[in-house]
């Protein structure tokens, strides 16, 4: 298939609602399914749902660690690039519930909003559940940085982006600047689709 372009911050397909997906074996579906890897791999992240393709359909695919890998938590891009060397997960029609209302903020960033990050709360321990692309039932618990990842690429599929959930807006910032002035508390970064 094709490297598709990532759909920006400002698209409307970003901030619609995505549609189910009525058959996950279906040939388009395999199809998007390949579209989105080699995009996601083309634009060096770890996860990407298809509305950043600028489909509007309910599929996300990410790496993340089997639980809570505390060596991600760094803005060291050596580190994260090994995410991508971890099994890939691919969700249709996903659903997320809250195991814990603990949550932990922690630096985010996006492929559809290029060179931002922003401190984004989110939860740390749920269980997410979708279908396979053979048909079959997904179901996990997710802990720590794979928590962070899945709801981050589930948002997507809602219409939100991660500025949507931040809780201080001062804290958007860009990567150059935080790089720049290394005075930011080192947590989670994300570098999600």
């Amino acid at each position: 298939m094709a490297v598709q372009k990532i759909t920006l911050m400002g698209n409307p397909v970003l901030m619609t609602p995505a549609a189910p997906v009525e058959d996950p074996t279906a040939p388009e579906v395999a199809a998007l399914i390949i579209d989105m890897k080699d995009s996601m791999e083309a634009a060096g992240g770890i996860g990407i749902a298809a509305p950043q393709i600028g489909v509007g359909k309910r599929v996300v695919m990410f790496h993340a660690p089997p639980g809570d890998d505390p060596s991600m938590d760094s803005t060291d891009p050596q580190r994260r690039a090994g995410l991508q060397e971890r099994p890939l997960t691919v969700l249709i029609n996903p659903e997320i519930e809250i195991l814990s209302e603990e949550r932990r903020s922690g630096w985010e960033g996006c492929l559809s909003l290029p060179g931002l990050r922003g401190l984004v709360p989110r939860y740390q321990h749920i269980r997410y559940r979708g279908l396979a692309p053979d048909g079959s039932t997904i179901e996990r618990e997710a802990r720590g940085f794979h928590a962070v990842v899945v709801q981050h690429e589930c948002d997507h599929l809602d219409g939100i982006l991660y500025p949507m959930r931040m809780e201080d807006l001062s804290t958007l910032q860009y990567v150059a600047e935080m790089e720049r002035l290394p005075t930011q508390t080192e947590t989670t970064l994300v570098e999600s689709g």
